[in-house]
Formats: C-alpha cells, structure tokens, sequence
C-alpha cells in the first residue's frame, strides 16, 4: 500500500504523507467561498434521521472537516468520535463544537491507522473521503468498516457523482498519471460493486439546498445509505 501511496507523492494531492499539509492549507482562510465551510448537516443525512432510517447510537465520521456533521449528529444524541488528517480542520470543528456546546472525539490522524475501537460504531459516516481515495486504498477503507462498523450497522457517504462532478478515467489511469485529478467521480453502480456484499437502504443525488436552508445540499454529489448484514 505504500509503495502504491508514493505513486502519487509528487504532486501532493489530497492523499499520501503530504496530504494534511494540502488540506492545512486548504483551511487556513475559514471566510474561503467553499461550500462545505457552512455549519449546515448535509441534507441526506438529515433525512435518514428524520425518517427513521438513522436512530441515535455510535457514530464515526470520517474526513470530518470543519465537523458540521460530527455536531449534528451529536447534538441528536449519538456519541460521536470524528476523525481528520488535517490539524487545522479538527482545530476548526474542536472550536465549532465548543461553540455548539456539544460533545464530540475528535482524532486528528489517518483513519486507516488511528486507534478506532473496533466493532465500536453503529454509523459510519462519510462525506467526501471516499472520492479523494486512490483505487487501491478502497481496499483499506472496506477493511475499516469490516473493523470498527457493527453488524446491522449502516454505511452513510456521499461522494462526486459520475457525470456532474470529479474525475471519470479508469483506475489504472491515475497510476500511469500518478494523480488523482481532484477527486474520483462515482456512479451507483460502481458503489454498489464496491459495497456489494452490504445491503443498500437507498442511494440517491443529493437535493440542492437554497442559502437560507437549514441543511447542506449540492447538485454534484451522489448520497447513499448502506446497511452492514446482521450476521457480517
């Protein structure tokens, strides 16, 4: 996996050893015009909770960013740890939720090498890590949720949608690039081929959301909730 990680070193993209200093630099103007620097959930994971489909419980957020939905989540009753590669991101979300007065685990690291409790978590929860992965690396992130997701537990992510946002070459293409062009674009199908032993709840475009929405919602981003097989 290394060997593989250092493929795309050079250019420091939002992945390899010189990725948290990417994303540090990413968030070093909190006043930046970027969508996700809003406080706002993301809508889809508002409607889970709202329908039902997500119910209070143990919750990991992965790539948590400014921590907007590490907060939501736990301003709903869901003991939360959240987890970033940037120092500057989790700095930002540790000030969000003291300002929120709520209580949430933030880690600063790798997902894929922090101490995680396994077989700790009833949602993981993910809003745009997936796409800034290499290929090789979804190896490591289903080995994740084969560790520290419950069975019957659910997957929630959203990630650039095939077609309106991210990259579509093939896989060995941005090995022979050695880049990840910004993001990897993802079509239902290829999510349901990556989760394929896990059981689709729904999945989904995510609904765009006017300025004065109390949610977060874009056009570009594909939104989907899995469930872990009880007996998995």
């Amino acid at each position: 996996m290394d060997l593989l990680d250092r493929l795309f070193a050079s250019e420091a993209d939002r992945w390899t050893a010189n990725a948290s200093t990417w994303w540090d630099d990413f968030y070093a103007d909190r006043s930046k015009p970027v969508p996700f620097f809003v406080t706002k959930p993301d809508e889809s994971l508002v409607s889970y909770v709202e329908r039902g489909l997500l119910t209070p419980g143990r919750a990991l957020d992965l790539g948590c960013g400014p921590g907007r939905n590490a907060i939501y989540l736990a301003s709903l009753g869901f003991e939360v740890d959240a987890v970033d590669l940037s120092p500057a991101a989790v700095a930002w979300a540790e000030q969000r939720a003291r300002e929120a007065e709520v209580d949430v685990r933030f880690v600063c690291g790798d997902a894929f090498t922090a101490e995680l409790t396994p077989g700790r978590y009833d949602l993981v929860y993910d809003s745009g890590c997936l796409h800034h992965l290499p290929p090789h690396r979804r190896v490591s992130y289903r080995a994740l949720l084969s560790r520290v997701l419950v069975p019957g537990g659910h997957l929630a992510l959203t990630c650039f949608a095939a077609g309106a946002m991210g990259s579509e070459l093939p896989d060995e293409e941005f090995y022979r690039e050695g880049r990840l062009y910004g993001g990897l674009a993802y079509s239902p199908d290829a999510l349901r081929w990556i989760f394929s032993d896990f059981t689709e709840v729904e999945m989904r475009m995510m609904e765009e959301q006017p300025p004065n929405a109390p949610a977060f919602g874009v056009p570009f981003l594909l939104a989907a909730l899995f469930r872990r097989p009880a007996g998995a």
